[in-house]
């Protein structure tokens, strides 16, 4: 793999559209970095929580689901740094809220995957 391929990998996880952005997809990079903010933001306004590794051991898909957020980058680790945003089980849209975080994470490991395919020169 060369530095190319590293640092559009590394900038895609760290902020969604940054990778896009750094191999010339400014616009795509634009859309995604709005798609994604707006989605993860949505999910922390309506009271969802994120999931954290060590919150429920005896659950296997808490944990996945841990890692699937945490694929968000620095959306994930400033928000959960921040105790205000804690969610409220008992509100009608914590889940709502939980699964658009979650989502937010995987869309944005997946859009990793399409900067490194791009980056390799397997997609133009």
């Amino acid at each position: 793999m060369n530095a190319r391929t590293i640092t559009a990998v590394l900038l895609a996880y760290v902020f969604p559209g940054a990778g896009h952005f750094y191999l010339g997809r400014r616009k795509l990079a634009y859309a995604y970095c709005a798609i994604l903010v707006l989605l993860f933001a949505l999910g922390i306004a309506v009271g969802g929580r994120l999931y954290k590794l060590g919150e429920n051991r005896d659950s296997i898909l808490h944990t996945l689901s841990s890692f699937g957020s945490m694929g968000s980058g620095a959306l994930y680790f400033i928000t959960s740094s921040i105790k205000r945003f804690g969610g409220d089980v008992t509100s009608g849209t914590f889940e709502y809220g939980r699964m658009f975080t979650l989502s937010t994470g995987l869309m944005n490991l997946l859009l990793v995957l399409d900067c490194y395919d791009i980056a390799r020169g397997r997609k133009e």
